[in-house]
């Protein structure tokens, strides 16, 4: 299937590693031109050397994004080197555990800075290119506005926040043609998660055990079924589609607790 994603510019917040890289080497495969904005150059250079390599395009811009004259100043980079801008993907962001407990005022903002107010100013700056091309916003957001976990307050406020200026831009955009959806992610085996797994004390069990919670199919959902998704939702294929809270979670956050509570029926 065509996308029509074809030298379309692509803004990925960090996009060099996990669940960003994946989405970037995706686009590229569709004839996209993904630009990754990340603190690191190296790691930047790493995924755009690899793009290159196979045939395809991206380019990279260094950028702290809990600085927000960063955020404007990338936007205008790329505006100035690519000349337009088609679609956002705002991804980057971190787990932090900063908790209620454990955390204090300056934490718990920090984590917002980190976690949500750059997907504000991603999508603030950007917005001239986007009413220009009708370009597409991607948010990525993760379950803990849903479930929660504990001790992570920042981290799921600012995903409480994502999901809610999702469909707040979706309403606000409509008059551009402009269509804002979200991925809600679960559990999905990335580095990073993998680097978290092997700090417990029995980390192979402890996945097992996570992995037995994911009711389809009793696996970890993979960047590049989030990268897949990603691609629909920015292409003309989902052209009446927005405001929508899309969960690719092998059903974590709906159906496992409907099943236990079958099961419970049933017993």
């Amino acid at each position: 299937m065509d996308l029509g994603l074809t030298n379309k510019v692509i803004i990925v917040t960090g996009g060099a590693k996990g669940i960003g890289e994946g989405i970037v080497k995706a686009l590229a495969k569709e004839g996209a031109i993904p630009v990754i904005v990340g603190r690191s150059e190296g790691d930047n250079l790493k995924v755009v050397t690899a793009i290159e390599s196979t045939g395809g395009k991206a380019c990279q811009f260094v950028a702290e994004l809990t600085n927000p004259a960063e955020c404007e100043k990338v936007v205008n980079s790329v505006l100035q080197q690519l000349g337009r801008i088609d679609g956002l993907v705002n991804n980057a962001g971190v787990n932090d555990g900063v908790g209620l407990e454990s955390g204090n005022y300056e934490q718990f903002m920090a984590s917002l800075h980190k976690n949500v107010v750059h997907y504000y100013l991603m999508a603030h700056y950007a917005l001239p290119a986007l009413k220009e091309s009708k370009g597409a916003i991607l948010n990525i957001t993760s379950k803990t506005a849903d479930t929660g976990q504990g001790n992570t307050s920042g981290y799921a406020a600012s995903n409480g926040g994502r999901n809610a200026l999702t469909r707040e831009w979706a309403v606000e955009l409509l008059k551009y043609g402009i269509r804002v959806n979200a991925i809600v992610i679960a559990e999905c085996f990335t580095p990073l998660y993998e680097s978290w797994i092997n700090t417990l004390p029995n980390p192979q069990e402890k996945l097992k055990e996570i992995e037995a919670k994911i009711p389809l199919g009793n696996r970890m959902t993979t960047a590049e079924e989030i990268a897949d998704t990603t691609l629909f939702l920015l292409s003309g294929r989902s052209s009446h589609t927005t405001g929508q809270l899309i969960y690719v979670d092998g059903g974590y956050v709906h159906l496992d607790r409907a099943l236990a509570n079958a099961q419970n029926l049933l017993c």
